[in-house]
């Protein structure tokens, strides 16, 4: 059966180095979706990776509309029938001069609700053997969260609360109130642990069947990577390439699932502890 994957936030980096890695590894007869939020950006990207490999497909999607994903998948149904990898990679970034409450409406919008929303309509579309991986961070567990506010993502009843629990935490930063409590400055670490958060919500209430059909529904952690955003912030002057961090996300995609990975989050194939 022919493949097709998706991949969001691929316009550049790392996003760019999982699509081409797809490309390479499956077959002609295969497709693999680039997407972004820019139609010109997504075009040229395309037309960087090498011939050879699975066709290519140049989609447009910002993940922080509401019901262009959503669109999407019924697009890719209506064509396909279902998908089978698909990488959550989209991402706003954040830089050390950006004030939080200034764009913390945005930054959830694409980084948090745009990922329930890939949650919500592409996991029901995994053929047997399919893949959804989350791109997220090691910051995305709860040690980096003051123990007072672990309830607010721990041990959820589904997509709706992380929802919730999200849209509480931007109020607070909005508002300038979450700079009175626990809450830690720096919004990436509760984002990426809502992230961790949606994955762990949604994979509980699957679990039995996705793993019987050999799905693996998971949030990766590819480590500290040479780019200029992670620039911004630490020294990444020896850090690997967005290339060569791809590879073991790769090999998640498209090697066997293990059982014992479905709904963790994983950092070179090994599951970091959530608390």
């Amino acid at each position: 059966m022919t493949k097709v994957a998706l991949v969001t936030g691929a316009t550049q980096g790392l996003g760019l180095a999982l699509a081409e890695g797809l490309a390479a590894r499956l077959g002609p007869e295969d497709t693999v979706y680039l997407t972004g939020r820019d139609i010109d950006r997504v075009t040229a990207a395309v037309a960087t990776i090498p011939a050879g490999g699975a066709r290519v497909r140049a989609e447009l999607l910002d993940m922080g509309i509401p019901g262009t994903v959503e669109r999407l998948a019924a697009q890719l149904k209506e064509r396909h029938g279902g998908v089978d990898i698909v990488f959550g990679n989209a991402v706003m970034r954040v830089g050390p001069d950006d004030d939080p409450r200034k764009i913390v409406d945005t930054y959830t919008e694409v980084n948090n609700f745009g990922t329930t929303r890939l949650l919500r309509s592409f996991v029901p579309m995994l053929r047997d053997d399919g893949r959804l991986l989350v791109v997220a961070s090691s910051l995305g567990t709860l040690q980096y969260l003051a123990p007072v506010l672990h309830h607010h993502f721990d041990n959820l009843t589904d997509l709706d609360a992380v929802d919730r629990e999200v849209a509480g935490w931007r109020d607070a930063v909005k508002d300038g109130t979450a700079r009175a409590t626990a809450w830690p400055g720096f919004a990436n670490i509760p984002s990426k642990i809502a992230q961790v958060a949606a994955v762990r919500t949604l994979a509980a209430l699957r679990h039995d069947e996705d793993v019987a059909r050999g799905i693996l529904l998971a949030a990766v952690c590819p480590g500290m990577m040479n780019t200029p955003t992670s620039a911004l912030w630490w020294d990444v002057s020896t850090a690997p390439t967005p290339a060569e961090a791809a590879v073991p996300l790769l090999e998640l995609a498209l090697g066997p699932a293990d059982p014992e990975h479905y709904g963790q989050l994983l950092r070179h194939g090994k599951v970091l502890p959530w608390a």
